[in-house]
């Protein structure tokens, strides 16, 4: 056994000759470079006497000292290759490097001391050894994770022969410190191990040019590398327990000590396959180690993404997204405040909420304006006061899954809601998901708000369009006003001229045809500048009903209004006339068209119910309010139900719109009945 193992430390010694000739030839003057050589010297020192200690019978001590220079060594190359430390003045000035030396330098003097000058304190230099090799794993397992794919093609084969000869070590020290001897058969093989290494450090060395990785210390590098400290403290921890057992154990000691090493093995395999200690561990990471519970760095690099993969036309669908993806979650809504008290839901994800279903949300919306909080329903539920002043029905809103409230303001206002549904499993929020949350809600309204400058930019062209349009159309008016205007000047004179009337009448019909286009143009598109006044509703209903019924087919009445409202009499009629014209031109003779109207709760309801053709949901939800839009050709310009839409939100008013293709549509109108 002694040939066998000299051999492999003599092949070992060999093979590292050859590595640092190699080396010296290469003529590296990098620091990274000169450590690697006092590494190798090291290690062929080390071989070369532990080959020659049988023979020349000289203590084993010798061959533990340069053990130990080995392992350090080695380790501030890892630790310089991880902090790209280039120059011997970053080197000496580095924190982790002053860290290393220092405790490496204090835990080898007291445990060579112990060793030289106290009797039967050999173990202590076992556990020196099993303490380095492990910090020198923990390193090796830090580089590797955290290095990209690149880097990672370069030292794995670093890794696999520093690791292989680390977990060799580990082995055969914590088994010494165990017994308080080492065992020769694993001793002898450890040569070979060293020497099967050196091929592997070689092809490294070739692949990495300056010995630099950049290396981003994430949670689950601090995660991974902390289990793996634990395995190798508890390890310790069982080797000085088997220890103690087996020098007060007397003859029963073996017995007891090797039972205790093999459950104490079996415990920590359950505990490291154990979930809640994972978590534990993950909980403790974050709160002592790292400033937040998620990255922000990957958090924001992902909302990127999701904007950039986002439809432009539908930026209410991935606002929506990104909030819920933040969570992990299926079902979210974003709802937008409409007017005071009237919320409109501008997109669902797997939500079926209604207009009713969002009244609740006018307390909150004072509530948030106040405070800014971000309401978790459930806390209000089984958290007494938690938030104060804020009156919501709770269990109502559970029962139709709106569990998180996070406000979205523009210009220090609430512009709207996001609504989301947690899966039961998940608990209240803490103040880091609050964070993060409130960071995604903002940057989500600053994107909002440039799409919807941008549509209110490209309208605000449409409308420039038409006025540009409309001044030519004046500028035609005044033409035939000046035609007209000539006729009637030259009339007293030149009445009885026959070339005269001749010309009265072809310049009439001239005019007339032009009047005939520009009118057409032009229907029920006047803008008409008007003020509020108290105002007859039901006579102006009935007014605007005689002049449309004119044209078939003709519209029955439902009317049960006693008061008065105060509104703009004219625009307000022209919005009717120009929806009642609408639901007649959609509408066959033979159908019908009603329009029904009363005063619930001092509101003003109106609707407009016909059997035409109808429309699809589709139509409804991007083209009806769309200006600009229209069906009719050139007969109309597509701002119609547009204006009577912002006409109606302008004065706190809602209108909703229900229709099925080929049975008809209903128009249903609510005003506040501003009364005076």
């Amino acid at each position: 056994m002694e040939v066998i193992g000299s051999s492999g430390y003599f092949l070992a010694a060999c093979a590292y000759a050859v590595f640092i000739l190699l080396l010296l030839a290469a003529r590296n003057k990098t620091l990274a470079g000169a450590l690697v050589l006092l590494a190798a010297i090291l290690v062929f020192a080390s071989s070369l006497s532990a080959a020659l200690q049988t023979k020349q019978g000289f203590s084993l001590l010798i061959v533990l000292a340069i053990e130990t220079l080995k392992l350090a060594a080695w380790s501030l190359l890892i630790i310089c290759t991880q902090a790209n430390i280039t120059s011997v003045k970053a080197f000496v000035s580095h924190p982790k490097i002053k860290q290393y030396l220092q405790i490496w330098a204090g835990l080898s003097v007291m445990c060579w001391g112990a060793v030289l000058f106290i009797p039967g304190s050999v173990k202590l230099l076992f556990s020196l050894f099993l303490l380095l090799n492990l910090w020198l794993l923990v390193l090796l397992e830090q580089l590797y994770r955290n290095a990209d794919i690149k880097v990672k093609w370069a030292v794995w084969s670093l890794i696999i022969a520093l690791g292989m000869a680390t977990v060799f070590d580990f082995v055969l020290f914590a088994q010494a410190a165990m017994v308080n001897q080492l065992d020769f058969s694993y001793w002898y093989a450890r040569g070979f191990i060293t020497a099967i290494g050196m091929p592997l450090i070689l092809i490294s060395t070739r692949r990495i040019k300056d010995w630099s990785v950049d290396v981003f210390v994430s949670r689950e590098m601090v995660f991974y590398s902390s289990m793996l400290l634990i395995s190798g403290v508890y390890l310790l921890l069982l080797a000085i327990a088997g220890y103690a057992i087996n020098f007060f154990g007397g003859t029963w000691g073996d017995v007891i000590s090797i039972a205790f090493i093999l459950l104490g093995g079996s415990v920590l395999a359950a505990l490291l396959m154990t979930e809640r200690l994972r978590r534990e561990v993950k909980v403790f990471i974050t709160k002592h180690f790292f400033a937040n519970k998620y990255d922000y760095r990957i958090e924001w690099l992902k909302s990127i993404e999701q904007l950039e993969i986002g439809a432009s036309d539908d930026y209410y669908h991935t606002a929506t997204h990104i909030i819920c993806s933040s969570l992990n979650i299926q079902q979210g809504a974003l709802v937008k405040k409409v007017s005071s008290g009237n919320y409109q839901c501008l997109y669902q994800q797997n939500y079926r909420l209604e207009a009713d279903d969002l009244r609740c949300l006018t307390t909150v919306d004072d509530f948030c304006q106040q405070h800014g909080w971000i309401i978790d329903v459930r806390e209000l539920a089984i958290v007494e006061n938690s938030y104060p002043n804020l009156s919501l029905d709770a269990q109502a809103c559970r029962q139709k899954h709106i569990d998180i409230i996070i406000p979205i303001f523009m210009k220090k206002s609430v512009y709207g809601f996001f609504l989301l549904a947690m899966p039961p499993e998940q608990g209240l929020l803490n103040w880091e998901d609050r964070d993060l949350l409130f960071s995604i809600s903002r940057q989500l309204s600053n994107y909002l708000s440039l799409n919807e400058a941008n549509e209110s930019l490209a309208e605000s062209k449409q409308f420039d369009a038409f006025n540009r349009m409309s001044a030519f159309l004046v500028h035609d008016l005044k033409n035939i006003q000046a035609q007209l205007a000539l006729i009637s000047s030259n009339a007293k004179r030149h009445r009885d001229n026959p070339d005269f009337i001749d010309d009265v009448f072809e310049t009439v019909a001239s005019a007339t045809g032009r009047l005939d286009k520009v009118l057409t143009q032009l229907r029920n598109k006047q803008l008409v500048e008007s003020s509020k006044k108290n105002t007859d509703v039901q006579a102006l209903i009935m007014a605007v009903v005689k002049q449309r019924n004119v044209d078939m087919p003709h519209i029955s009445v439902q009317l049960a209004l006693a008061s008065r409202i105060c509104i703009d009499e004219e625009t307000f009629s022209a919005v009717l006339n120009h929806l009642l014209q609408n639901a007649q031109e959609a509408t066959n003779d033979n159908g019908w068209v009603k329009i029904i109207a009363e005063m619930i709760n001092d509101e003003l309801h109106i609707e407009i119910i016909d059997n035409g053709c109808g429309m699809s949901a589709d139509f409804i939800a991007n083209r009806l309010f769309k200006p600009f839009d229209t069906t009719k050709g050139n007969a109309g310009m597509g701002i119609g139900v547009y204006e009577a839409k912002q006409f109606i939100e302008s004065v706190d008013g809602t209108m909703q719109v229900t229709s099925q293709v080929n049975e008809g549509s209903h128009f249903k109108i609510v005003i506040p009945g501003k009364s005076i």
